[in-house]
């Protein structure tokens, strides 16, 4: 055996052990020069010290530098060992070190053996290596390890099949055993750790102690078909148990225990997950069938039930596998329990759900449809049930005036659900870089949250399911929400801030989207605009510019016109000033001055020209036709035409309780007015003396006479107005207020009125239609039916989609009044004529 001074030997070539020459230095300083035959070596520095300050360390550097002077003078350092050469230990002493291994190894790898170990750990460290590196015998200890494993995996699986227990008790002594195996093999690895870095590091094709010892195990015990039975019967059992209870088994404890075993071997997936995920989907793809064919589940009780098992089985996963299985069992627990089942819910639950406006577990069904591939299902569900709610409320003539308030409520439902719970998560972004802080009180940021994306095909049935709906019934949707909006903007802000109002517009206005009658919500928007501002009704100015820019912008470029509105009233404020100044220098100002006369464009309003107007009394006319004077002196050309439907007066009235202020209708007030000569005054005599026609003049006595405040009183008693009422003075009349508000009347929509303007839309829709058939037509020359009707939608789609059949009366029309005629070939071709 080679002694230890052959080993500390240098080869020849080696200058490890040279010094390098010395070189003159001055006193308290260190030289950095080198000579010429060592310029490659790098620069040696010597420590500045006071030479009085340490007198040994003085001394020893003197020292020092006297061997390394001679050292130079001489070369290369020689090491000598001094005694006798090293000899090799006896093969006693080798022989007995193995021997203490061997028995070490059968001592660990024998079951069932409890004896203390024949020496330290130390003791069988030192002796493992004194048989590995100095007796040579590293194979001879690798086979004995190999035959002791092979040995002990028999004993355990005699041990594991011989075993009474069954069944889930079965895996109580299996991962006992494993972990009895795998902290005895533990201490062997480190006991022999000079085994595996000198001896099977060197022997490339073999394995360590450890895993040698977990491939046997793993082949011998766990993978014996007897054994991987009795795993999964266990885990089976077990699964079966909870499932059918609803309870934690007594074992679960056991189960994460074998997981770990298993997943140390390296058989978790082939032997526990694809067992559990078997296991899973069978059991509920049994227990769906069973509840199906059993029918006493309802689709939201079903669907109750399906959440509560994904839930169980969230929570048995997460506490009994590892991470990365727990989605795949869930997702396989909601496929086999939903498999064949969603048209049905879609329909039944969410039907149900929706009533309920339980948004809670709409979001949950939308989770499990997502995981099962259901959410075409659940759309298409979703847009049906949308439509079905939309076209009920819209064409129930009863609550018509419920409608808009009851849509808008739907419809913020809806958009919460595609807001908030109709919504795919999104990985988070990637966190940005962050600079190393140099303080550890420096607070780490906090991870980003995931994302929530609404589902676009959600978004999009919903916008669809609503336009369908709307197409329930034609006109009335567009006409109730122009009446909604008049009543938000009479009614005004109530104290809310003007963002929360402009909200409040902008929802109603969302709902104008989905209609196709356009020119029908801008014909009563515009009349309704036309009140507000000539009675003073409108809460705001300014709103009312900003909804018509919207209007204008957003909606339909032809509620630009209505801008000519604001132009007349301020115009009409600068010439009242005007006729008052000219009044003054007449000297004869008298009641004008308590006359405000608003002169209107006729184009820019939507009222038509009056055939019969009420008779005003005399003092009255005469300050009208002054006024007509002085309009026709500063403009002439113009004519005026008078117009008292939409007048406004303000009478001091008389009562036993006291005076009132009574503010009315013009046609109220020459009512009334009436009444300062007579007490009593018969309906015909009152018709004779107004010249009102009996529809007017019947609603007009109904709002003095029926209605809340009755400053009249009617004989007979009734709730309408008939030809031969008589009417008396209401001295009795009281209210709390002073100032009395009775021309509500004007403000309202009357059914005849509302004929008359749904009338005037036909009409402008038949003058569209023409304008647009010739339009197309003249460009075209000839077109076939089919290609001038879709032409002609394709025209004025943007404020009307019309009928079929109103397009083909439209074409007839014109081909009697010879606009177009008919190809003498193809009578479905239709040519333009010059």
């Amino acid at each position: 055996m080679t002694d230890v001074f052959t080993l500390l030997t240098l080869p020849q070539t080696s200058k490890a052990f040279s010094a390098l020459p010395a070189q003159p230095q001055a006193a308290g300083t260190a030289s950095s020069t080198r000579g010429s035959s060592r310029s490659a070596s790098p620069p040696r520095k010597i420590a500045r010290l006071d030479p009085a300050s340490d007198a040994a360390l003085a001394s020893s550097s003197r020292v020092a530098g006297a061997v390394e002077s001679a050292a130079d003078k001489r070369g290369p350092i020689v090491l000598r060992v001094v005694g006798h050469p090293i000899k090799p230990a006896a093969d006693s002493v080798n022989e007995a070190d193995y021997t203490l291994v061997r028995r070490t190894i059968r001592m660990l790898l024998t079951p069932g053996e409890n004896g203390a170990l024949p020496a330290t750990y130390d003791r069988i460290s030192r002796a493992c290596r004194a048989a590995v590196s100095e007796a040579g015998r590293g194979e001879g200890l690798y086979d004995a390890v190999k035959m002791e494993l092979e040995r002990c995996v028999g004993t355990i699986e005699r041990e594991l099949l011989n075993e009474a227990r069954k069944s889930v008790e079965w895996l109580v002594p299996f991962t006992e055993a494993c972990a009895w195996f795998e902290r005895q093999v533990g201490l062997l690895q480190s006991l022999l750790a000079y085994l595996d870095t000198l001896y099977v590091a060197e022997q490339t094709q073999l394995p360590g102690t450890k895993r040698l010892a977990y491939t046997m195990f793993s082949d011998a015990v766990i993978k014996s078909a007897r054994i991987t039975q009795a795993i999964t019967d266990g885990i089976a059992d077990w699964l079966e148990w909870e499932r059918t209870n609803r309870s934690p088994h007594a074992l679960r404890s056991c189960l994460p225990k074998l997981v770990h075993h298993m997943r140390a071997h390296g058989l978790y997936a082939d032997v526990v997950e694809s067992t559990y995920l078997t296991l899973t989907h069978a059991f509920y793809t049994k227990e769906s069938d069973a509840q199906a064919s059993a029918g006493t589940l309802s689709a939201k009780d079903f669907l109750a039930h399906a959440q509560t098992r994904s839930k169980e089985e969230l929570e048995r996963a997460q506490e009994v596998l590892l991470p990365e299985s727990v989605a795949a069992v869930q997702d396989t627990a909601d496929s086999a329990l939903l498999a064949g089942r969603l048209q049905w819910l879609a329909k039944d639950a969410l039907e149900s759900l929706m009533a309920a406006r339980n948004d809670g577990q709409l979001k949950k069904m939308y989770k499990l449809f997502a995981k099962v591939g259901g959410l075409k299902v659940l759309s298409a569900a979703f847009k049906l049930y949308v439509q079905k709610t939309v076209k009920g409320i819209v064409t129930d003539q009863e609550h018509d005036d419920e409608m808009v308030p009851r849509l808008l409520e739907f419809k913020s439902f809806c958009d919460k659900l595609v807001a908030h719970a109709f919504v795919d998560e999104l990985p988070p972004p990637p966190a940005p870089s962050q600079p190393h802080a140099s303080s550890s009180r420096t607070p780490l940021p906090a991870a980003p949250a995931a994302r929530a994306q609404p589902s676009r095909e959600f978004q999009y049935g919903l916008t669809d399911a609503f336009a369908a709906g709307f197409k329930a019934r034609r006109h009335k949707p567009a006409e109730m929400i122009a009446k909604h909006m008049d009543k938000a903007m009479r009614r005004g802000q109530k104290g809310k801030r003007d963002e929360d109002y402009a909200a409040e517009l902008d929802e109603v206005l969302g709902l104008y989207r989905y209609t196709d009658d356009k020119d029908v919500f801008r014909a009563f928007y515009t009349r309704a605009l036309a009140k507000r501002l000539l009675l003073g009704r409108s809460a705001s100015d300014d709103f009312e510019r900003a909804v018509l820019k919207k209007l204008k912008e957003q909606y339909d470029p032809e509620f630009g016109t209505s801008d000519n509105m604001f132009t007349d009233l301020a115009l009409s404020r600068d010439l009242m000033q005007d006729f008052l100044e000219y009044r003054r220098k007449k000297g004869s100002v008298g009641s004008a001055q308590k006359l405000n006369v608003m002169v209107l464009q006729r184009s820019n309003w939507p009222f038509t020209a009056r055939k019969q107007d009420i008779d005003l009394p005399v003092w009255m006319q005469d300050d009208l036709v002054d006024y007509a004077e002085f309009y026709k002196k500063k403009h002439q050309g113009r004519k005026l035409d008078w117009d008292h439907a939409l007048g406004t007066a303000t009478l001091k009235a008389r009562f036993k309780a006291g005076e009132k202020e009574l503010s009315v209708s013009l046609y109220q007030a020459a009512i009334l007015l009436l009444f300062n000569e007579e007490t009593t005054i018969s309906y015909g005599d009152i018709k004779a003396q107004t010249g009102l026609e009996d529809a007017e003049l019947q609603r007009t006595l109904q709002s003095l006479a029926c209605g809340k405040k009755r400053v009249l009183r009617k004989h007979p008693l009734g709730k309408d107005v008939n030809a031969t009422d008589v009417f008396h003075f209401n001295g009795e009349f009281t209210d709390a207020r002073y100032q009395v508000h009775i021309n509500s009347i004007q403000a309202k929509e009357t059914p005849e009125e509302t004929k008359r303007t749904q009338s005037s839309i036909e009409a402008d829709r038949k003058h569209a239609l023409d304008a647009a058939i010739v339009r197309v037509m003249k460009g075209k020359k000839e077109l076939s039916y089919e290609q001038l009707k879709t032409a002609t939608i394709e025209a004025v789609k943007k404020h009307f989609v019309p009928e079929v059949g109103m397009i083909k009366q439209r074409i007839q029309g014109l081909v009697e009044q010879e606009y177009l005629r008919r190809d003498e070939e193809d009578m479905n071709k239709y040519i333009y004529v010059a």
